[in-house]
């Protein structure tokens, strides 16, 4: 797989965006590593890098703010579907997120949209399993003190 075009698909609210503004710094097999500015700019969110770890389905996202200190970790629970055809990854939102702060502090967070999103049938039971596992993975890499592995791959890139 060479650069593909990178959509972003939630499921609540159901949308898929393109991210035509995001940079590929970096792209194999694996991993693939982008920058990219806030697509909703907050008080305090101004840009950031990401790393998504294309066998492990989640997505590690350092954001900073306008002065380039860093905000927080942000951790995705993702699907990701390759489109051959057009060189398209899909990167599905599967909703359960982990937020990491400077201090060390861990937070997990949008678990209720998962159960939410399985009452209105916009996932399946093998997707919201499929999410929980990948969380437990997360955080067993998180909480045996091996996150910076993860990190590496984004602050290498910087």
């Amino acid at each position: 797989m060479t650069n593909p075009i990178l959509y972003r698909r939630r499921i609540i609210p159901d949308e898929c965006v393109l991210l035509k503004d995001d940079i590929i710094l970096t792209c194999d097999e694996e991993r693939i590593i982008t920058s990219w500015n806030a697509l909703h700019p907050k008080k305090d969110l101004h840009h950031g890098m990401s790393c998504y770890f294309l066998k492990e389905g989640f997505k590690v996202s350092k954001f900073c703010c306008e002065d380039d200190s860093l905000l927080y970790w942000y951790c995705d629970i993702v699907d990701f579907n390759y489109h051959s055809e057009d060189n398209s990854l899909i990167v599905t939102d599967l909703l359960a997120d982990v937020i990491i702060y400077p201090d060390g502090f861990v937070k997990v967070v949008d678990l209720d949209e998962l159960v939410t999103a399985l009452e209105s049938r916009s996932i399946c039971l093998d997707t919201l399993k499929s999410a929980i596992m990948r969380l437990d993975k997360l955080l067993k890499i998180i909480y045996s003190g091996q996150f910076d592995t993860l990190k590496s791959y984004i602050e290498q890139s910087f």
